[in-house]
């Protein structure tokens, strides 16, 4: 599939952001590894899910695009199915789980998507897309197991491997396995011994726990800061990860935490938990990666920031209070 990320990258390089990838000496410094982060935060719609769902679009056909097409996400695909739609004219309905992120839904609903809300659990998602799919012949494109999505997702690898030369390590998030699966062709397909390390929280230790038993786990009633990593494999991402990808290893909840605070607080970056995953995973092999250099998929930066900035206007009314009380 290296030849379809090769074309998605050509298809779409001139829509999607070229991110930065950025380094901290500092980070450097706790890691005992050159970081070289690739900071899709700064994708548009905020994260790697807008180099997919374009892709995907953009290669329907005319009569797909007149009937519209149908996803489920708790966010970032969901954003990005919606401005790729909105771009191309085609309509968008999103199948969003009701304790998705408030900003998420916004942003998605701004954007110009249809919003349907189903139950928490993973297995609700399908089971709400598929009568709207059936009824009125929306196009599934399915947030990660899809090809075309997988290829998207992949130039995210693609253009670090052109921006940084000499990597031995590359560190991605796995959730669905769509971006997982495209760096991991992106990567070997331009430098076939280059490790590749999947991260995923124990908590949702799905794609771990599929490679061992050989066949897909599905996760259930899944409990993760993580929120976007919250899905399980499909047929095609566990394919091309069983073929492609090195390792898979898992960080406690404690972990992407500790990890997403350190991007945040050293290199100002706004990092949403699924996407510092990766730099958690580094961290918990820094023994192993003792002066290499490592690169880092931040995949996205949409973080629900309403509770952080509720904590100023508190404090703000606070200040105009004791103002006025003050003599």
């Amino acid at each position: 599939m290296f030849r379809e990320v090769k074309a998605a990258y050509e298809r779409i390089r001139n829509v999607v952001n070229t991110t930065p990838v950025m380094t901290s000496s500092t980070l450097n410094q706790l890691a005992g590894c050159s970081c070289f982060f690739k900071c899709e935060n700064f994708q548009k719609t905020g994260s790697f899910k807008f180099r997919g769902a374009y892709n995907a679009l953009s290669q329907l056909s005319h009569e797909q695009k007149k009937r519209g097409v149908i996803t489920h996400s708790s966010g970032n695909h969901a954003q990005a199915l919606a401005l790729a739609a909105r771009i191309l004219g085609i309509k968008a309905i999103v199948v969003m789980p009701e304790d998705a992120a408030a900003t998420k839904v916004s942003a998605t609903r701004n954007y110009g998507a249809e919003i349907v809300t189903c139950g928490s659990h993973p297995e609700d998602r399908e089971k709400a897309v598929e009568p709207l799919r059936k009824q009125y012949g929306y196009t599934l494109i399915h947030p990660s197991n899809n090809l075309s999505i997988i290829a998207g997702a992949g130039t995210a690898a693609y253009e670090l491997m052109k921006q940084v030369d000499g990597l031995s390590y590359v560190f991605c998030p796995v959730g669905g396995g769509g971006l997982l699966s495209g760096t991991a062709i992106a990567t070997k397909g331009l430098t076939p011994d280059i490790q590749v390390i999947g991260v995923e929280p124990k908590n949702a230790d799905d794609a771990y726990r599929s490679l061992k038993a050989g066949k897909i786990i599905r996760v259930t009633n899944v409990k993760t800061v993580a929120d976007g990593l919250r899905t399980s494999l499909g047929n095609h991402t566990f394919d091309v990860i069983k073929r492609n990808v090195d390792h898979i290893i898992t960080v406690s909840e404690e972990e992407i935490i500790d990890a997403a605070q350190l991007i945040w607080e050293r290199m100002k970056l706004v990092v949403e938990p699924s996407g510092a995953v990766s730099f958690a995973g580094v961290l918990s092999l820094r023994r192993r990666l003792r002066s290499r250099s490592v690169g880092v998929i931040l995949s996205g930066g949409n973080i629900d920031t309403a509770s952080f900035f509720e904590t100023f206007k508190q404090h703000l009314g606070t200040v105009e209070s004791e103002t006025k009380s003050t003599p």
